[in-house]
């Protein structure tokens, strides 16, 4: 049958170029990290993504009170240029695209990348890749600020003004939607404050351009989104995105240039969605999501990193990682995914699924804006977050939300992936911490020392200059061999530290049976104990993740508990001065880095210290089983991990363990 005219041919007349494929890793320390690269790159990745672990997001030698127990767990531990040649060593600069996921710390890390690609005589002209740089959502999710919003933004608007001009190829902002979504939010929820968080980006920014470079800025804004296993309605919420970025640029921005007001954006899908329960299940979550991102040619991610299968364990071996890679190569390779037009051009469903996002997410839009914008909405849009995180938690409580093999299928078979002695994971060596601190130590006495205080005075000037760029004052404190805590501390003592809000005060509280007969069992210990029950919901170390801390807080007021929850970053002493001024009856940790071995017992230690070490602690996180049993036998009452879905039967646990105690000083006492 000959084709109509006008009928658009099924196929392209020539296939698609895949997207660019990376995998994001790093841990230990700069020279294990780039043996892991350049593996991974022969293995053909085709970019890179660079993990850093917590103290270099926020701001933090190795050497640092805060940064005990998290050197080199979730990511590379990089505490100047020496640290950052020898993770790029043999990496050539002139062609690699690298995303590095860092926000509070970016401008400083990409003053070390700009200064490490001179050595290997790379022109910053050159280099292309992108900086993640978005700190409002830092505030609202994932917690790795050092600054307080305004002078953040300030940061964020200064990184982009500079690449702008002298590293025109880079992306200096990644609009993150992802962590949004792993905080709990909603597509609605997801697509209205990312967009909100652009706005507020571009508006400071446009006071540090002249007006006809902000159709360059707009060009150069790029998106990181997050994929959920409802792959349809994802892939519709991209639509949506670029059809809103689309009229943000046109209309708020006046920007002409069609090219410029594309909607850029990669992608990593979702890790809230990973299971510790039957993990190998994650595999074909991962390939489901990741049709979410490939499948419309018109709304396809240009870059893809995809998680490994065990992440809700730990970290990922090599192999691991190297599964997920293999998983986007015969996507690309393998299928007729990059043969056609846009298959769902055209679609009722896909638009009608479009539009209602659409309608929801600009009504959503317009109440961050008459609250302010985004940096004024912090407050209103993490309160959101927890409360759509609750309800979700709900749902899997209930049932009415399956997730195969946590609450629905539990029965399993033994899993050959998980026996190894390690569990199925990569295990950081304990010996790292030690080597950092020894190898920033001896990177302070081989420097020049006057270099560095000049440059660091010269960046403290700059930084109570509101109108000047602070990127030439980093790229000089970089080059003369200052540390990642060194030019955090020089920025802390101009613009003041920060504690984002929880988000738990404002969360709705939602009646129901099961919360009924837990709030009598909390009256009954509550009247044996002469006052309420008072729990301490605390994060020590550096982790910013806090979702799980959140519900659990949420859920403990729901069921009559006084709460005390202070947020993130907390030392093991101020947990334990708190829960001695509080006179708290139990404690509860949560940490999600792999920190757990070395900062709970010093927490332990300081709670003894503090005179209150007969309170019960109990440890929440990615723990694995057998560092819950050494956890157990350094004093800790319970072990919850991220299986342990039911908040309800923790919470009568968290009673029950209060319960006995007090019997058990009652019958000391008679």
């Amino acid at each position: 049958m000959q084709r109509m005219a006008d009928t658009p041919a099924p196929r392209l007349p020539e296939r698609d170029r895949p997207w660019m494929m990376r995998t994001y890793a790093g841990h230990s320390d700069a020279r294990r990290s780039n043996e892991l690269y350049r593996g991974n790159l022969a293995k053909g990745q085709t970019g890179l993504s660079v993990a850093f672990d917590l103290p270099t997001q926020t701001g933090y030698d190795p050497d640092d009170e805060l940064a005990r127990g998290e050197v080199g767990k979730v990511g590379v531990s990089i505490a100047g240029l020496g640290d950052m040649r020898t993770l790029l060593d043999g990496i050539p600069l002139d062609q690699m695209n690298t995303s590095m996921t860092i926000n509070a710390t970016a401008p400083w890390l990409l003053a070390l990348y700009i200064v490490a690609a001179e050595e290997q005589g790379v022109a910053k002209e050159k280099l292309q890749g992108t900086t993640q740089n978005d700190i409002l959502k830092e505030y609202l999710s994932r917690g790795t600020y050092a600054f307080p919003p305004g002078p953040s933004m300030r940061l964020v608007a200064d990184t982009i003004a500079y690449t702008v001009e002298h590293v025109p190829k880079w992306n200096p902002i990644n609009i993150c939607s992802y962590h949004l979504q792993e905080a709990g939010a909603t597509p609605v929820q997801e697509i209205a404050y990312a967009m909100s968080n652009a706005i507020a980006v571009l508006d400071a920014v446009s006071a540090r351009v002249e007006a006809d470079r902000m159709g360059a800025v707009f060009g150069r804004i790029s998106f990181f989104v997050n994929a959920g296993v409802r792959f349809i309605e994802e892939h519709a919420k991209l639509r949506a995105m670029a059809v809103l970025w689309d009229e943000i640029g046109l209309e708020r921005y006046g920007v002409q240039d069609e090219r410029h007001r594309r909607f850029r954006y990669g992608v990593q899908v979702n890790s809230l969605g990973l299971t510790e329960a039957q993990p190998e299940n994650n595999a074909y979550r991962i390939a489901l999501e990741a049709l979410a991102v490939t499948l419309g040619r018109n709304a396809r991610a240009r870059a893809i990193q995809l998680p490994a299968w065990n992440e809700a364990l730990g970290l990922p071996r090599p192999w691991d990682q190297q599964w997920s890679l293999r998983l986007q190569q015969v996507l690309a390779y393998e299928t007729d995914l990059l043969d056609y037009p846009d298959i769902f051009e055209g679609s009722k469903v896909m638009e009608g699924l479009v539009d209602e996002l659409l309608e929801g997410a600009r009504e959503e839009m317009k109440r961050v804006q008459e609250l302010g914008g985004a940096v004024e909405a912090v407050d209103y849009m993490k309160a959101a977050l927890v409360e759509s995180h609750r309800e979700r938690i709900n749902r899997i409580e209930s049932g009415e939300l399956v997730v195969v093999g946590v609450n629905r299928y539990t029965e399993t078979a033994p899993s050959p992936l998980t026996a190894d002695g390690e569990g199925g994971i990569l295990v950081v060596d304990s010996a790292v911490e030690a080597e950092r601190q020894a190898a920033v130590e001896e990177w302070r006495a081989t420097r020049d020392q006057d270099a560095v205080d000049a440059a660091l005075a010269d960046l403290a000037r700059a930084a109570r200059q509101d109108s000047e760029n602070i990127m030439p004052a980093t790229i000089t404190a970089a080059r003369a061999g200052a540390t990642t805590g060194e030019w955090s501390q020089a920025l802390r003592a101009e613009f003041g530290s920060y504690r984002a809000p929880t988000g738990v005060g404002d969360a709705a509280s939602v009646p129901s049976d099961d919360l009924a007969e837990l709030r009598d069992e909390v009256e009954v210990v509550s009247e044996a104990l002469g006052r309420r029950l008072k729990i301490l919901v605390g994060k020590p170390g550096l982790d910013g993740h806090s979702n799980g801390a959140e519900q659990i807080a949420v859920r403990a007021r729901d069921v009559g508990m006084d709460v005390v929850y202070q947020g993130i970053r907390l030392t093991p002493k101020e947990i334990a001065t708190s829960a001695a001024q509080e006179g708290v009856h139990v404690v509860g940790l949560s940490i999600l880095s792999g920190s757990h071995a070395e900062l709970i017992p010093s927490v332990i230690g300081a709670l003894d210290e503090a005179g209150v070490g007969e309170v019960p602690v109990i440890v929440g996180g990615i723990i694995p089983d057998a560092d819950a049993a050494r956890l157990r036998e350094a004093g800790v009452a319970a072990v919850y991990t991220p299986k342990d879905f039911d908040l309800n039967r923790i919470m009568h646990e968290i009673v029950e363990l209060v319960a006995e105690r007090q019997r058990s000083q009652a019958g000391v006492r008679a």
